[in-house]
């Protein structure tokens, strides 16, 4: 409704300076609200007064359409290869001066620059919407809910939601997988009901509640359509390890350790050398190697844990594994980026 009450041209900038000053809230007055403002004037004839005179103005506050999608935290997910329930999170806010259902729609990346600088690479499987009923912006499998719409989110009001899914186990360090997640207003449908598409008042100002599409544009959506969206993306960290196997003859019955060759009774060492060269530290690496029937293995030889020099091993290890004809086992609890561990054990030519 339009007001009938005028101010002049003094008080109207003195009510533009103050209306630009005040600061500006998510939601504001409720829609559907009656404003009403009523007027008085006394006044005087002939130095009596006479009865006061009042006028009053409502009008209806009209519908702001306003929301935002945000990733939760500025950086990449770091994920695993094999990883299930893989997660990043996303928060939904409803800032509009009503309740309001939203749409969700998630969506993978297909190439391209992911959200933050890397190259997307691949696709998470399982792709799937839950909403993070703990609010620690994890998934959690026993507690939080399947969703594909936000029912009834109150003005000013916020919900996490997280895109989750299973990281194939063949993907290798840095490898990028770029998510997307838009929500839609809806009209508010009733509990446990998606209301229906928002449209937007077209033409003059009506008495009733009319509605405006105030958002600005997401990654993948226009200002002003009543929807909004951002990117997030998984980020594979991992180890990744190079074995390499070498020999080398200790002594022999005839030369002893002076230019020892590989003949009947040598002792020859083996050293097996793990490599990591990923950005994450290797955990319980278990080692299995079969003796040859030509060789007799040297009881007590195993060391563990041990470096290398260039290419050298180092008899820097300590004693462990086990020994069950003909396997050599050994376990070395971590690897960490960067770094190489050694296995190293005797055997005797027969």
């Amino acid at each position: 409704m339009t007001s009938k009450l005028k101010l002049s041209t003094t008080a109207a900038a003195t009510a533009a300076i103050m209306i630009s000053a005040t600061p500006a809230f998510a939601a504001g007055t409720a829609s559907g609200t009656v404003i009403t403002n009523t007027v008085t004037v006394d006044f005087q004839v002939g130095g009596v007064g006479q009865t006061q005179r009042t006028a009053a103005d409502s009008f209806t506050v009209d519908r702001r359409v306003n929301l935002t999608v945000a990733e939760v935290g500025a950086v990449t997910t770091q994920v695993v290869p094999g990883r299930t329930g893989a997660s990043t999170a996303f928060t939904v806010t409803n800032n509009s001066n009503a309740p309001l259902d939203f749409v969700l729609s998630a969506t993978q990346l297909s190439g391209g620059t992911a959200a933050h600088g890397g190259t997307d690479t691949f696709d998470v499987t399982a792709f799937s919407l839950f909403r993070d009923v703990n609010g620690n912006n994890s998934y959690d499998i026993a507690t939080d809910t399947a969703i594909s719409f936000i029912d009834e989110l109150a003005a000013d009001a916020s919900v996490t939601i997280l895109i989750v899914g299973t990281v194939p186990l063949a993907e290798t360090n840095g490898g990028v997988a770029g998510v997307r997640l838009i929500a839609t207003g809806r009209e508010a449908g009733g509990i446990g009901t998606q209301g229906a598409a928002l449209t937007q008042t077209v033409g003059a100002n009506t008495a009733g509640v009319d509605t405006v599409f105030a958002d600005a544009a997401g990654v993948a959506d226009a200002a002003r359509d009543a929807a909004h969206s951002d990117d997030d993306d998984f980020t594979v960290v991992t180890a990744t390890l190079n074995v390499t196997k070498t020999s080398r003859v200790v002594s022999d019955p005839v030369n002893l350790a002076v230019n020892p060759k590989m003949i009947p009774g040598a002792v020859v060492e083996y050293c097996i050398a793990i490599q990591n060269t990923g950005a994450a530290a290797a955990s319980s690496i278990d080692i299995d190697d079969n003796v040859p029937s030509a060789l007799t293995f040297t009881s007590g030889s195993i060391l563990l844990n041990g470096t290398v020099t260039g290419i050298a091993c180092n008899a820097d290890g300590v004693a462990g594994g086990t020994y069950t004809a003909p396997l050599v086992e050994g376990s070395i609890a971590s690897i960490a980026a960067g770094a190489t561990r050694t296995l190293v054990f005797r055997t005797t030519v027969n």
